[in-house]
């Protein structure tokens, strides 16, 4: 959200008043990160969450490319430290898209969607033999 807000801002300039279709694409790929980890998470599935946090990346490379359009175009040069801070904060929201992406790829957690009275005692059941096995541990290595 932070990244849309800030590119709202930005786009305000007088600049951007006459390249209407820049303006408006700028911000509304700024705003499809957000959307798409929204949409991804309330679906309730791990795989799509996957697929969306991919769509956001995409969204998040859409308005780097167009940032980089806007520091070659002079009618921007007064912009230049605004439109780093934005390139950079970008790249870095597309990388930590990335990373959740990743962790979540090999994931036994099917999600909400799958959750039923019966996934959710099978898990408080292994939780719980865990922790039994963990207690067992410390107690044999405290006998040792």
């Amino acid at each position: 959200m932070k990244l849309a807000e800030q590119v709202f801002t930005v786009t305000e300039n007088k600049s951007f008043s006459f390249k209407g279709d820049l303006r408006s694409q700028l911000q509304r790929a700024a705003l499809s990160v957000a959307n798409n980890v929204a949409e991804g998470f309330e679906r309730g599935t791990t795989q799509e969450l996957i697929t969306f946090l991919y769509i956001a990346r995409g969204s998040a490379g859409e308005v780097r490319s167009m940032l980089c359009l806007c520091e070659r175009l002079p009618a921007f040069g007064h912009l230049k430290s605004e439109i780093s801070n934005l390139k950079s904060q970008a790249e870095s929201i597309s990388r930590q898209l990335r990373a959740w992406a990743d962790s979540l790829q090999n994931t036994g957690i099917k999600g909400q969607r799958y959750l039923t009275d019966k996934t959710r005692t099978v898990d408080e059941q292994k939780k719980r033999a865990e922790t039994f096995l963990e207690k067992l541990k410390s107690a044999q290595r405290k006998n040792v």
